[in-house]
């Protein structure tokens, strides 16, 4: 029997290296696009902070590059297959390979990171830095444990530890269109503070502090999730943000405020008394 040639060869395994393929990418692909979701959209959700915009579309301008990368790669892979595939009388030879080839396939991805760490850095700054936190912004203290989110606003004395704070569990309220400071220290191990809305996701450890601050830009409710696997019940610690207007949020704070104790009767001097 005659060897088939080696095109015919390839052509014969073409279908069952497609079959490979999408049997890989099928099961990627359904959780990519979900059939059913909370969302609106198959990609992100609604971007609903002021800064939610640009992380957008620093991960878009990422995004594209990578595929661009990936494209690129994976074509010169199928040419070098094509190109280099077993024919009758060919033998295989020894190359060192290309030194230009291999300076410039290092110094691209080198001038691609730099650029995409000079790019990023304003925007990293400006969300994590405390020295670029808008001036005066309130600010609320979220410490998380196994499994729930302990959040404090200060009272009106403005300050943390007081008999007038203000406590909730899992319940967290904050003015629309105003921005806010959120500091963060676990209780037991390391929990994440993320909600996908505001494209925020910040660890809080024990024994440390952390700091973000938001400026919601749309009203609604939305859940806060933990992004870390933090224990056997890691599933419930589900939280939940309310976005009201300034107004509504002064109303509530005003009634979930601690009454004051009423004032002690002034003493009465009984030395004095005839």
């Amino acid at each position: 029997m005659s060897r088939p040639s080696g095109l015919k060869s390839t052509l014969k395994k073409l279908p069952g290296f497609l079959f490979a393929v999408i049997a890989f990418l099928a099961p990627a692909a359904s959780f990519a696009v979900p059939a059913k979701s909370r969302y609106d959209h198959y990609w992100l959700p609604d971007a609903n902070s002021t800064y939610a915009p640009k992380i957008d579309g620093m991960f878009n301008t990422i995004l594209w590059i990578t595929m661009t990368v990936f494209v690129l790669v994976e074509l010169g892979i199928l040419y070098f297959l094509f190109k280099y595939r077993h024919k009758p009388g060919r033998k295989a030879t020894y190359t060192h390979g290309n030194n230009k080839l291999e300076i410039a396939w290092t110094i691209v991805p080198a001038v691609i990171l730099v650029f995409l760490a000079i790019f990023s850095n304003s925007l990293w700054s400006e969300i994590r830095d405390p020295a670029k936190f808008p001036k005066d912004a309130p600010v609320i203290r979220i410490k998380p444990r196994q499994f729930q989110w302990d959040i404090t606003y200060p009272g009106p004395d403005g300050k943390f530890d007081t008999p007038d704070d203000i406590n909730t569990i899992n319940q967290l309220y904050l003015a629309y269109n105003s921005p806010i400071q959120i500091k963060l220290q676990a209780q037991d191990v390391i929990h994440s503070f993320f909600v996908p809305e505001f494209r925020i996701k910040q660890d809080a450890v024990p024994g440390m502090q952390t700091a973000v601050w938001i400026q919601p830009t749309k009203m609604g409710d939305f859940n806060i999730a933990c992004a870390e696997l933090c224990g056997a019940q890691h599933y419930r610690m589900m939280g939940y943000v309310h976005i009201v207007t300034p107004d509504s949020l002064a109303s509530w704070l005003k009634s979930q405020a601690p009454e004051a104790p009423a004032p002690a009767a002034p003493a009465v001097d009984t030395t004095k008394a005839k």
